[in-house]
């Protein structure tokens, strides 16, 4: 391909350009007259946590419809044949300003449509350098059970929580922990009928027995020694007409147990000192990380509480099951703390191939919590330095074991990857040649050596 400028004619090859194009700091999309995709930069890992191929050829109302960005600036632009302007939000949280710009044929029909997207927060730091480096912008994080996923299985699990949110049935959420159970909670709390009501949540293993049960169910005035004048009013009262959630549930010890079971089969609760009988109306959801099938069994969890809770189940898999989810959440991790520390940093493709290859024994909030420190603590590219040694030893004694012994093997085995992935994704010789920049004749053998399980299944 050339390229001409006032001093003549400029060699530049494909690969160049779309080498030139993936190292933008903007994200940059083009659309076909149908609406089609066809082509997006790198960028789009940043603000989606989707690569390039998992968007290429699919219509953008398709990602839209699944909230991946919101809201939409392509029907005003198709309408209007006019550039457009739009401030966006991403499904990890980016905010972005966004540009649409048509470009039409003879006819005045849109042939492509080149959309260009830089988040605010780096138009918020370019401002903010302008004035002696002291930025006047601010940002509050919404944190409202936002459920950041690529992952089929979170998928499904949220539909799921769609069918069964508008109802009052008790839902018992477990998982290990740090895996989002409270989110969730709330997530189900936003779609049901009580969603104007309070979401009151307490964490059972973080009270001290003889504390749980006034926190809980409150208390009469004078009703124990340095309880207030005028007595406490619990989280079951005050949660009326809304959604608690007992997390750790089980923690929770028998004697309060058996006041639960009471809330949850009469609606009704005596408050601690008093003799009064009060009644609520509320639904009631729980998560624990322990079996409480095996409590229940060692008499340490009430079997009729048990049942009551576990009317619905619901199974959180951990990160490690959900791979997909990492570049996403690491993302809204990387957005929300840039934001709450007025930072603008970024991740190396280096350290992000190692965050996505770690185990994640501490699941979400391990990753969250990751993220907040690298923030805080690295340059303007967070490098593999910065990350704790336990990582990098980690996932360095995984990528040992796991590489193949020779040189040829590895390369037999990146061949046999790509081959495969592209074969799966576009079904055929000419697609695939076109896919990985070699003739369709290679690629006809590629397949047969690679995919004879694919073109026989």
């Amino acid at each position: 391909m050339k390229i001409s400028n006032h001093t003549g004619n400029v060699e530049m090859t494909v690969q160049t350009l779309l080498k030139i194009l993936d190292h933008s700091s903007d994200e940059i999309f083009v659309l076909d007259g149908e609406k089609r995709i066809l082509y997006v930069n790198q960028v789009c890992e940043k603000h989606y946590g989707l690569k390039p191929t998992d968007v290429i050829g699919k219509f953008n109302v398709e990602l839209f419809e699944k909230g991946y960005w919101k809201p939409s600036i392509v029907p005003e632009v198709y309408r209007r044949k006019v550039p457009c302007y739009m401030r966006q939000v991403t499904n990890i949280g980016a905010e972005l300003m966004t540009s649409a710009v048509p470009i039409l044929n003879e006819k005045g029909e849109i042939d492509l449509v080149v959309i260009t997207s830089t988040q605010v927060e780096t138009i918020k730091m370019m401002k903010a350098k302008e004035e002696n480096g002291e930025s006047k912008f601010t940002h509050e994080w919404n944190d409202d059970a936002h459920i950041v996923t690529n992952s089929g299985k979170i998928k499904s699990i949220l539909e799921f929580c769609k069918k069964v949110a508008p109802t009052d049935s008790n839902i018992l959420i477990l998982g290990e922990s740090g895996t989002g159970k409270s989110v969730l909670a709330q997530y189900i709390h936003r779609m049901s009928r009580r969603i104007n009501g309070p979401f009151l949540a307490i964490n059972c293993a973080a009270i001290p027995e003889e504390l749980l049960e006034s926190e809980l169910f409150g208390y009469a005035k004078g009703a124990f020694t340095g309880a207030s004048k005028l007595g406490k009013e619990g989280l079951i009262e005050a949660a009326n007409g809304g959604t608690l959630f007992l997390d750790e549930i089980g923690e929770m010890p028998l004697s309060v147990q058996a006041k639960l079971l009471q809330v949850i089969q009469e609606k009704q609760f005596i408050p601690v000192g008093s003799n009064k009988i009060k009644k609520v109306d509320i639904r009631i959801m729980a998560a624990t990380n322990k079996n409480l099938s095996d409590m229940v069994k060692d008499k340490v969890f009430r079997e009729d509480l048990f049942y009551r809770l576990n009317v619905i189940d619901i199974h959180l898999p951990p990160l490690s099951e959900r791979k997909e989810d990492i570049v996403p959440l690491i993302y809204n991790f990387l957005n929300k703390f840039n934001q709450k520390y007025n930072e603008n940093k970024v991740i190396s493709d280096e350290c992000l191939n190692i965050l996505i290859h770690y185990s994640w024994p501490g699941n979400i909030r391990q990753l969250e919590n990751l993220m907040e420190r690298l923030v805080i603590v690295s340059n303007s590219i967070i490098q593999l330095a910065d990350l704790p040694d336990i990582i990098n030893e980690s996932v360095g004694q995984v990528t040992q074991l796991a590489l193949p012994n020779t040189l040829d093997k590895a390369l037999d085995e990146t061949k046999r990857t790509l081959v495969r992935r592209s074969y799966q994704t576009y079904k055929s010789s000419r697609k695939v040649a076109n896919d990985l920049g070699i003739s369709q004749t290679k690629a006809s053998n590629l397949i047969r050596k690679y995919c004879l399980d694919l073109l026989n299944g």
